[in-house]
């Protein structure tokens, strides 16, 4: 049992530093390429996560769980569930389509953040398709086949970026983070042909698998409505803060160049070197899931095991944030070749170790069946922190009151879910 958990935390952990370092570059190669494009990303990107938390339904956490319960249903189980997922991908995409403009216009307050809302169409169905195989592969324990993906992902991703974005910024900025953002729907193609490398040799799916089963669905989204609420309640949240602090900031007499300016280096350069190590927290919290849920009953096992996942993330957290708190500047150089955000930087590195234990405590309690309650804390949190950055805004801070509202939800969050597992006696 621990060398199992043990050997799929380490294939995962191999694959998600590896594809996360690339990513991490990738950023670093996107921010020189598009300049102040930048801007514009960081505006449409809680879009971008609130579509793919909806589209995505929470399905690859529910075939997760249930496919760690029994392995025999997977086929079963991506055959019924592609029909309905492309469906209600199509209804989204009409959506997006609909209200784009007024999203653009009216709430965001930049016309140039038109085309790539628009763009976000493309990627929707393949992210929800990978997410579906990755769900099946995650509950099985078989984490090779999500290593190499991911990786193959930001592979392709990165030959798009340094080959194809450079001439469509020769048209305009927004053609180039229009053009980025198609890219991730390359990318997801071939991270699904990938997966189909590794499905078993006597796969055979035929129209007649691909339909609606009733039963299994209502099992699927009995688990995975709970924790998609869960998801678009964080999602929700990060989408209404651009727009808020965009609205408030202007209202007490910030330009909007600035706001954009400093929320984009917020986005682009504070959040990413804040979270470079989170891969090594992801990894344990992806095999953790199916871990707890197989292993619900033995408790003394579980405690131990949510022992060592949290010490270790939080230990991580802390060197790491002590080394940005006096070097910060240092890193910024040398990734960035600018010393924006720094301030930031010091201020969050003072309470971000909290942030790595976050993943842990929630993984645990989604593999207990408690994703209601990990629901409910999202909830509370997302609401204190809106409240917080909606009223420190109006102090004319400049967006020093996102970051405090940051701060306070994971001290929020992080405290309700330790109470909850202290309570349960598996910590």
């Amino acid at each position: 049992m621990k060398n199992i958990f043990l050997k799929s935390t380490l294939i995962l952990l191999f694959g998600v530093m590896i594809s996360k370092l690339l990513g991490f570059f990738i950023k670093i190669i996107l921010v020189r390429i598009i300049g102040d494009g930048i801007n514009i990303y960081s505006l449409i990107m809680p879009t971008y996560s609130l579509l793919i938390a909806i589209t995505q339904l929470g399905l690859p956490y529910a075939i997760s769980c249930i496919m760690a319960k029994n392995n025999n249903r997977g086929i079963h189980i991506i055959a019924s569930i592609i029909p309905i997922t492309l469906l209600f991908n199509a209804i989204i995409i009409g959506l997006i389509i609909a209200f784009a403009p007024f999203l653009s216009n009216t709430l965001l307050k930049n016309p140039d953040t038109y085309y790539p809302i628009i763009s976000i169409c493309f990627v929707l169905p393949f992210t929800s398709i990978s997410g579906i195989i990755k769900g099946y592969y995650f509950g099985k324990q078989n984490m090779l086949p999500n290593s190499i993906s991911t990786i193959i992902e930001q592979v392709v991703r990165m030959i798009l970026l340094i080959t194809v974005i450079p001439l469509l910024l020769k048209i305009s900025t927004t053609a180039a983070v229009s053009g980025y953002i198609i890219a991730s729907a390359i990318s997801e193609i071939a991270q699904i042909i990938v997966y189909l490398f590794f499905a078993p040799k006597n796969l055979s799916i035929t129209l007649s698998d691909l339909k609606i089963r009733v039963p299994l669905m209502n099992e699927l989204l009995s688990i995975s409505i709970p924790n998609l609420s869960g998801r678009l309640i964080g999602n929700i949240c990060y989408f209404f803060e651009p727009i808020i602090l965009t609205n408030i900031l202007i209202f007490v007499g910030y330009s909007t160049n600035y706001i954009q300016g400093e929320y984009g280096v917020y986005n682009a350069y504070v959040i990413p070197i804040l979270t470079m190590p989170a891969f090594i927290s992801l990894a344990m919290n992806s095999t953790l899931v199916p871990e707890v849920s197989k292993n619900y009953k033995n408790k003394g096992y579980l405690r131990r095991l949510l022992k060592k996942c949290l010490l270790f993330s939080f230990l991580i957290g802390i060197v790491y944030c002590i080394f940005l708190y006096f070097r910060g500047s240092f890193l910024l150089d040398i990734l960035y070749n600018t010393d924006k955000g720094i301030d930031y930087i010091k201020i969050l590195a003072i309470f971000f170790p909290l942030f790595y234990i976050e993943g842990p405590l929630s993984s645990a309690l989604q593999g207990l069946n408690l994703s209601k309650y990990t629901m409910q804390t999202t909830l509370i949190g997302c609401i204190i922190k809106i409240l917080t950055l909606t009223i420190l805004s109006f102090f004319s801070i400049g967006i020093y009151g996102l970051i405090i509202s940051e701060i306070v939800d994971i001290i929020v969050v992080d405290y309700l879910n330790i109470k909850k597992l202290y309570e349960l006696g598996y910590i």
